[in-house]
């Protein structure tokens, strides 16, 4: 333990004995191990009243309401609280997201805050605002990683229940509790990273605000002491580093704009394309067994027909190109080999 910030190296492992969980977002990179504390999120007393109002095992009444209240007390309150230990290297996402450079350049201002202090990691809430492809989910998942804590994901898009955020009450058939509460309560961190992807894309329906919980939820005092509907017991959400991503910002709530840092990422110019292009080829060359069949780098001309997609893109076009150049029995990705690039396709049919 550090004398003076009263923090702890955080190795990833776990300890003999249930000590330290994996952290499967790895390490934060060039900055060291991470450092933790812990904090307790909610009231064992609380959960065991609650638990002591339900009625009898016999009754099968509020049976996913008894499994919550079991898990909290067997888990018990306390969870990670993680920072890096100093100012991680950030220069590989500069280069993978060059897009991105204002925003990073904004984690990296307050991150250089909390380094070699006492002081708990503090990311203030930020809407990644542009168009589809861009890599605004693929950076919110790459900060997860950076600071070294979990992740939640909400697809506002293919949301199914307006209460995903903050839970239903137990009185409703089918109720269960809310992403927030979830997160924190089953996973090891007090501070995941949440990203509510496609905020713009959320629909009200009937009584219930899909982003209601978020005018809490995002105000650290009331966070604090942010109380899911089904459980109905006090869970300390303050520490949550929360990321949402939009295309338009009109169907947004003005207070919920207001409460948060909004990032206009434009898509990237044709250099900053290319430099993508080539990155991603790069990874997936290294990341495979494969990879060593093919060229360090592929030729001009295909990397500037990459350049013209977008990042979402790219990754399937080189998956596409590196497979159809395999079938074909050589080590550089062609023209041919990307998609709509006429590449040598078997018809689907009866031969003749």
């Amino acid at each position: 333990m550090d004398a003076e910030t009263g923090l702890v190296p955080f190795n990833g492992k776990p300890a003999a004995g249930g000590g330290l969980p994996n952290v499967s977002s790895g390490s934060p990179a060039g900055g060291g191990l991470p450092v933790a504390r812990m904090r307790s999120l909610y009231r064992v007393g609380d959960v065991s009243q609650r638990l002591g109002k339900l009625p009898s095992r016999e009754s099968r009444d509020h049976e996913t309401l008894r499994a919550t209240y079991e898990r909290m007390l067997e888990k018990g309150p306390e969870r990670f609280q993680v920072k890096p230990a100093g100012l991680p290297a950030m220069d590989h996402l500069y280069g993978e997201m060059p897009n991105f450079n204002e925003v990073l350049d904004d984690v990296r201002r307050q991150l250089a805050l909390c380094t070699g202090s006492g002081d708990a990691l503090e990311i203030a809430p930020m809407l990644l605002l542009g168009p589809p492809g861009i890599g605004k989910t693929h950076f919110a998942r790459e900060i997860a990683q950076l600071l070294g804590t979990g992740l939640g994901f909400i697809s506002m898009s293919s949301l199914t229940a307006g209460w995903v955020l903050s839970g239903a009450s137990s009185q409703w058939k089918g109720a269960r509790p809310g992403k927030v509460f979830e997160t924190l309560v089953d996973g090891a961190y007090a501070n995941p990273v949440m990203v509510v992807d496609e905020i713009d894309k959320a629909r009200a329906e009937h009584a219930y605000d899909p982003l209601g919980a978020l005018y809490s939820l995002l105000e650290h005092d009331t966070a604090g002491a942010f109380t899911d509907e089904f459980a109905e017991v006090a869970i300390d959400a303050s520490q949550v580093i929360w990321v949402a991503t939009a295309n338009d910002e009109r169907s947004i709530p003005e207070p919920i704009l207001n409460r948060m840092q909004v990032f206009e990422v434009q898509a990237p110019d044709a250099a900053a394309a290319r430099a993508i292009a080539l990155r991603l080829y790069q990874q997936l060359r290294a990341g495979h067994d494969w990879g060593q069949r093919f060229d360090e780098a592929p030729s001009e001309g295909v990397l500037d027909r990459l350049s013209g997609l977008a990042p979402r893109e790219m990754r399937r076009a080189w998956m596409t190109g590196f497979g159809n150049a395999r079938l074909a029995e050589h080590g550089r990705i062609e023209l041919v080999d990307l998609p709509g690039g006429n590449a040598r396709r078997t018809p689907i049919g009866f031969l003749q």
